[in-house]
């Protein structure tokens, strides 16, 4: 029986059918003429599922393959010549039939072993893989893979390395050879698992024979062996102990590790401290801290394993002699932050977002489920200012709803404070739901481990069940790169806006961007601290902090606008601005005493809107209002309570004095040119900001009554 094409008809007789119906205008009458095909058998190629359609017995797939055969060898058998061919195939199968024993049991365990680990499993590079290795006997040898495959494309050489690797570790182990053992360790054959996708695609072999001191190199075989850790992991206790190699070979007796002592802790510690990067640039202390803990993570792990039972007791490291401190931020770290008309440009450029996408060169999801996922995180980052692996590991309920208020439930993973929440606005929260709704259609498509994610893991084999940050930065990264224009603040020589440096956009920077919103827009210290979830508040005040360049730059523009008491033009140097004048809550004070006892002693107990040494700018404005609505509130206050004319008169006379500063202040605002006011607005909110931040306390309202002298 051949098999059925259309109208329950084989091929052949689907043609006669068509042509009969066309010369004929009817198909009646073809039944009768029809002639059904005898039973001829299946092809001689074994396991080949299509019939006989020609005297030598091959189907009509196999007979112009061996007729091609035949030009070359015209005496070939065909019976022998069809035991060694492959079945007619669909695309989504492949056949090892071709291979010569044992080579094709070696594939075939090659691929059960390898399948775990790759991304994809396409069956035309094994197909191609297979014909390759026709001539092959065997793959334990140690014939390189090019060698081999002379003809085959990447994808094909890099399956017959994953291949190999775990034919050539299952015949270690069959012949009793631990992987660990050598010299030599390839990470492959230990099944070490790699975090980052680019390195589980090009995992590494490592060669121990440079580690100096046997006892070393044993117990991280042994370490590497028994724990499996990921490839991280690996990479830094491997840096650790190679800096130990070489800080201990400078020191006598260093192989035998009965006499190791305190001086040879502290001798590795340096070492640690002085660590460059493998590419040879100065390494931070948070590296360096993550070395040491690797390697001395090594120590105790030989020691409660019996690995090293030589060891010495008093190769333990000091808990704070022998600290790596991280170095703190310096004051220009607030330059993280993207400056607001940044974000306002990838704003407008946010359909761009995740066109493209692909993980490990290919499509996890349509491209339009994509680019509604990466929009989600991006909305995420810069409304929220959480952290990129707090954004991509949010539960998959993560709203939060009482009355009117919609709040962010999130994971503090570094502080390890978890079920935190955040208010968010309704903007926000429905960017979350529309993606809510898609990431459920999307269920049968996405890996079952993230099931509990709002942004799940896109591949079976991901590391974590949630989405890898990776993705978000390189997509990020390919997003702003992908821009036409992206201009940052200010104006160059040439008179238009300059270019913005695209390396500063990266995940990490929207929290810095959305504390510097809050700290800019007035938000108090404390408040921050609950927003950004701070466990000290020294840490939330650097987001305060504003380089000293744009503070200097600021002065510079308000020295210029300085008013005395009546609101007339007062202007003054740099100097006197920042040394010769004291903060004062509505503006400066430049009385000698005052400014010697930095702002504690005013003669005149703070009326500062009677004062000849008053001296606001435009930066106090928001102050001095906020000052005169709270004056007019203590005057109705007053004359409620029937108090005494003076004390009426008096607040009345403040108001009138603060309300002139303030309206002429204005009013020589507003005879600026736009660009000039527009550049003392952005230079007042840079001093807001200092002062917001720093720890000095601005002097009193009210000021604690003077002691009489004893």
């Amino acid at each position: 029986m051949r098999p059925t094409l259309c109208k329950g008809l084989c091929r052949s007789h689907y043609t006669q059918f068509a042509l009969y119906k066309k010369k004929h205008g009817s198909p009646s009458g073809w039944d009768a003429r029809a002639t059904p095909f005898t039973q001829s058998g299946r092809c001689l190629v074994p396991t080949c599922e299509l019939l006989v359609l020609c005297v030598r017995g091959l189907c009509r797939y196999h007979q112009p393959k061996f007729k091609a055969h035949r030009r070359t060898e015209p005496t070939a058998s065909i019976e022998q010549w069809a035991q060694r061919q492959i079945p007619c195939l669909a695309a989504h199968q492949f056949s090892l039939a071709g291979l010569h024993q044992p080579l094709r049991q070696e594939v075939l365990y090659g691929l059960q072993q390898a399948d775990p680990w790759l991304r994809v499993f396409d069956p035309c590079h094994v197909r191609r893989l297979a014909r390759d290795l026709a001539d092959t006997l065997t793959l334990t040898g140690d014939v390189p893979d090019s060698a081999i495959c002379p003809r085959s494309t990447t994808d094909v050489l890099r399956l017959l390395d994953r291949v190999r690797t775990e034919v050539k570790a299952g015949h270690a182990r069959h012949v009793g050879l631990a992987p660990a053992a050598h010299e030599v360790l390839d990470l492959k054959e230990l099944g070490l698992r790699a975090r980052t996708p680019a390195a589980i695609r090009y995992p590494k072999t490592v060669d121990l024979r440079h580690i100096r001191q046997r006892w070393l190199r044993e117990i991280l075989q042994t370490w590497t062996l028994q724990q499996s850790p990921d490839t991280d992991t690996f990479t830094r206790t491997l840096r650790g102990v190679e800096l130990a190699s070489a800080a201990l070979a400078r020191r006598p007796a260093t192989d035998d590790p009965s006499v190791l002592g305190y001086d040879d802790v502290t001798a590795i510690v340096e070492a640690f401290r002085t660590a460059p990067k493998l590419d040879g640039q100065p390494a931070g202390g948070s590296y360096r801290s993550a070395i040491a803990t690797s390697f001395f993570a090594l120590i105790d792990y030989s020691r409660r394993s019996g690995t090293a039972p030589n060891l010495s007791a008093a190769f333990v490291r000091d808990s704070l002699a022998h600290r790596i401190r991280v170095r703190e931020p310096d004051e220009d770290e607030s330059g993280k932050a993207i400056p607001e008309p940044v974000i306002r440009q990838l704003d407008a450029h946010l359909g761009l977002l995740g066109q493209g996408s692909k993980v490990n060169g290919r499509r996890a999801l349509p491209a339009a489920d994509l680019q509604l996922m990466y929009r989600t995180l991006y909305i995420l980052l810069r409304d929220t200012g959480r952290r990129p692996n707090e954004i991509v590991s949010l539960p998959r309920d993560c709203l939060e709803t009482r009355g009117d208020q919609i709040s962010l439930v999130w994971n503090n993973h570094k502080a390890r404070r978890m079920r935190r929440r955040l208010p968010i606005t309704a903007d926000t929260a429905q960017a979350i739901r529309t993606w809510q709704h898609r990431r459920t259609d999307l269920e049968t498509e996405l890996p079952p481990a993230g099931a509990g994610h709002l942004f799940p893991a896109l591949t079976p084999l991901a590391a974590d069940p949630h989405l890898y940050t990776g993705y978000l930065g390189q997509t990020l990264r390919h997003w702003v790169d992908s821009i036409p224009h992206l201009y940052g603040e200010g104006t160059g020589p040439d008179g238009r806006p300059p270019d913005f440096d695209r390396s500063l956009i990266y995940p990490y920077a929207f929290r810095h961007s959305y504390a510097q919103r809050h700290a800019d827009a007035g938000t108090p210290l404390d408040v921050l601290r609950e927003l950004m979830d701070h466990k000290s508040i020294s840490t939330t005040q650097r987001y305060y902090t504003v380089s000293l360049q744009r503070k200097r730059e600021a002065v510079t523009k308000l020295a210029a606008h300085v008013v005395d008491q009546h609101g007339r033009p007062s202007p003054c140097s740099e100097t006197t601005y920042e040394l010769r004048s004291v903060a004062v809550p509505y503006g400066g004070c430049t009385e000698p005493s005052n400014v010697k006892a930095g702002g504690s002693s005013c003669p005149i107990r703070f009326q500062c809107a009677g004062c000849g040494f008053y001296r606001p700018d435009p930066s106090y404005l928001p102050a001095i209002e906020q000052h005169i609505n709270e004056l007019r509130a203590d005057r109705e206050s007053a004359t409620a309570m029937g108090a005494a004319d003076f004390v009426t008169t008096a607040l009345t006379a403040q108001i009138a004095a603060f309300t002139q500063v303030a309206d002429r202040m204005r009013r020589r605002l507003a005879a600026l040119p736009a660009a000039e006011r527009a550049d003392i607005e952005e230079a007042s909110t840079i001093l807001r900001k200092a002062r917001a931040g720093t720890t000095h306390t601005l002097l009193p309202l009210t000021p604690a009554p003077r002691t009489s002298p004893s």
